[in-house]
């Protein structure tokens, strides 16, 4: 048996359990198929694409863990498509400074007539070569070295350049600062914006995007992408030419909420009460943190429950709302008696707590709640009233 055989023929069993067995197949290069085995059982969920390939390599396991999913390279992919369209120059060059497993490059590299991929570790560069030639990648070039300095040697300007700046410091701890990342693209957006059309940064969604804003130059685009309602990146899209209107795009999944900077601080209508509410609305991961409640409530015709709850009702149902609907069962205050009449005999429900006193867990065990069925609890305030909104999820 082939050690690729083997890897098609094993790669739903357990690593562990194979490499202890790994004298049973001495034709097998063991080190590589099991690498190739892990790659492919992280890859199933992350890059389903890649995963139903045969023909495929992956990496190291911390490449894989830190490369982009499918999800977010197909989105990246239709922001760039919008970017050269609206620029006369179509196609061009797609430079990748920051390589890695390659996943974002190789949809992106489809778009251009030219795609170079730059990556220091000499294992990653064969990697990406031999993955480029399986996608039939023809207009690739790898090159293995750093990327700044790729950069600084070029003398034609190009249309794209795309940064994953690596997010570990010399001990291999995560960090999340743009100045702590390498290479620090805050003091590169100078040399960026010089040497490229587009600059595409990916950046940690841990970090504030204003703050993000604030700390680089020529920000035209900010885009909060998440998958399944999961935040898992920050795009920042720079540009040297002065834009029109900065922009804002919140994304889960195919669902894309975009408005301009100056939009992002309209002041939230907020409701005198709930007596003829009758819907609550949740925002998607994306929406909460990129903060843009006024726009959103008036765009979708709902009113604010109170100050920072991040909540939102109406007395109708609004289809369309990027977020979770919920269908009001029951309000009430925390007073005993009416959280006695109208929590009736309920003994679990998912709760949530919004701008409100207690915690989670210290609301659960007042209400003698478990975690879990088909009811929603979320506990706010409104006005200067702490308040109980009983509900059912719509899907």
């Amino acid at each position: 048996m082939n050690t690729a055989t083997f890897i098609r023929q094993h790669r739903t069993d357990d690593v562990r359990t194979l490499a202890l067995q790994a004298r049973r197949w001495p034709e097998v290069d063991m080190a590589f198929a099991l690498s190739q085995i892990q790659g492919w059982q992280t890859a199933r969920q992350k890059l389903p694409e890649w995963a139903r390939r045969d023909d495929v390599w992956f990496p190291p396991h911390l490449s894989l863990e830190q490369c982009s999913s499918e999800a977010t390279a197909r989105y990246k992919c239709k922001v760039v498509e919008r970017l050269l369209a609206s620029d006369e120059r179509q196609k061009g060059t797609l430079v990748d400074l920051t390589g890695g497993f390659g996943v974002d490059f190789s949809y992106m590299a489809r778009l251009f007539e030219k795609a170079v991929y730059v990556e220091q570790q000499e294992r990653l560069c064969e990697v990406m070569r031999h993955n480029a030639a399986c996608f039939g990648l023809q207009q690739a070039e790898i090159v293995e070295g750093d990327g700044v300095a790729y950069l600084r040697e070029q003398q034609n300007q190009v249309a794209l350049v795309y940064l994953d700046p690596a997010r570990r410091d010399a001990h291999g701890s995560k960090t999340y600062a743009i100045k702590d990342c390498s290479p620090d693209v805050a003091t590169l957006s100078d040399e960026l914006v010089e040497k490229a059309q587009w600059v595409m940064i990916k950046l940690s969604p841990m970090l504030d995007w204003h703050a993000a804003v604030e700390e680089m130059k020529y920000v035209s685009e900010v885009h909060i992408v998440s998958v399944g309602g999961e935040c898992k990146e920050l795009l920042l899209i720079l540009r040297q030419k002065a834009c029109d209107e900065k922009r804002l795009y919140c994304v889960n999944d195919d669902d894309v909420f975009a408005c301009a900077f100056n939009q992002i601080a309209i002041p939230v209508n907020m409701v005198d009460n709930l007596s003829s509410a009758r819907w609550l609305y949740e925002p998607h991961a994306s929406l909460m943190k990129g903060g843009c409640f006024g726009e959103l409530a008036e765009r979708y015709g709902v009113k604010g429950v109170g100050q920072n709850s991040h909540l939102f009702v109406s007395d109708k149902r609004v289809e369309g709302f990027p977020g979770r609907s919920f269908e009001i069962q029951s309000i009430m205050s925390m007073n005993r008696k009416e959280v006695k009449t109208k929590l009736g005999g309920l003994t679990k429900a998912n709760v949530a707590v919004r701008n409100f006193p207690l915690t989670v867990v210290e609301l659960r065990r007042r209400l003698h709640l478990k975690e879990g069925g088909n009811d929603y609890l979320f506990a706010t305030t409104v006005g200067t009233t702490h308040t109980l909104i009983l509900c059912k999820k719509q899907m």
